[in-house]
């Protein structure tokens, strides 16, 4: 059966894959640029909801039915992308299951292999495991994610990263799950640029605190954080709809705004933790680019809702039957 999904592989070493999923495949306004001049000339009134090709997202209010199916067709299309990749026989099931979790913006860790597969979700944001026909799914809509390999051992993670992550360590807490038995590897997937990342000066203040609090930049990054993640963009009003960072309980307020740069701090914390960081000049705004899902976008238009993709990282199995 051909891939008609919106969903890329952007790595395959050994038996190890990583793949991207996306919102719509080719769509008319997939890769505008949505500015917030744009944004500000939208009618004033709730949009419907945009879900979009392919959401894989059971916390946004979509058809539950149709999510689950969606998450199949993609652990099948992954499996018949390494049938035809490694010319294996045709009944061969390569990735058993894909592991999902209730992402928490926090920096607890689940061991896949201690745990037997459920329909509920352990509450996490980040997953590990070292068996073999296992894929790892984050899904995001703006925030980092991230997916590591350590060819050594064969272990493989997957990491949501926002900017709440970032600030409690959940990359070098994760990083630590690993053994010193060789080169770790890390992919980051789509997400949200710094031109289009703006926020309170406060969400500053607690990101640098929490990096400084858990060690997980380097001394030099930490002196030169502002000239390294911060680009300064005035000050105005800031709320919900604008800022869109879950970080109070929607009162407006007046502060600085700036943009931060997320996926540079993302790359920088897993250079810190000895990770080899495979494309971070590669990847693609969530919020600009229409083909991916983008929670700030939601709330920019004012849409119902929207949903999530996934960035994955499978393993297959040594034996095929």
């Amino acid at each position: 059966m051909k891939n008609t999904l919106p969903m890329t592989l952007l790595a395959q070493l050994d038996d190890v894959a990583v793949f991207q999923t996306a919102a719509f495949s080719d769509i008319d306004y997939a890769s505008i640029d949505i500015s917030r001049s744009e944004i500000n000339q939208q009618p004033h009134q709730r949009q419907q909801a945009s879900y979009g090709e392919l959401n894989l997202g059971l916390h946004v209010n979509d058809d539950a039915s149709v999510v689950l199916s969606n998450r199949m067709r993609v652990l099948a299309t992954i499996n018949e992308q390494m049938i035809a990749q490694q010319n294996l026989p045709v009944h061969s099931v390569p990735v058993k299951a894909l592991h999902w979790v209730n992402q928490v913006h926090g920096n607890h860790i689940h061991d896949t292999d201690a745990t037997v597969l459920s329909m509920a979700p352990m509450a996490a944001d980040a997953m590990v495991s070292k068996q073999d026909g296992t894929g790892l799914a984050i899904m995001t809509a703006d925030c980092v994610p991230i997916v590591l390999y350590q060819p050594a051992t064969g272990q493989i993670a997957a990491i949501h990263a926002g900017w709440q992550g970032l600030a409690c360590g959940v990359i070098k807490a994760t990083a630590e799950r690993f053994s010193d038995s060789g080169e770790i590897m890390a992919w980051i997937g789509i997400c949200i640029s710094q031109d289009n990342y703006e926020v309170g000066s406060q969400v500053r203040d607690k990101l640098l605190a929490g990096c400084i609090a858990n060690n997980a930049l380097t001394t030099d990054a930490i002196s030169n954080f502002d000239e390294r993640y911060v680009m300064a963009s005035g000050t105005r009003e800031l709320d919900a709809a604008s800022t869109a960072d879950k970080l109070s309980d929607n009162t407006p307020v007046y502060a600085e705004k700036i943009k931060i740069d997320l996926p540079k701090i993302a790359a920088d914390q897993l250079q810190a933790a000895g990770i080899v960081v495979c494309n971070e000049s590669s990847i693609p705004c969530s919020y600009a680019d229409g083909h991916y899902y983008s929670y700030r976008r939601q709330t920019h238009l004012q849409q119902a809702a929207t949903g999530r993709m996934a960035l994955i990282i499978t393993r297959s199995a040594s034996i095929y039957s």
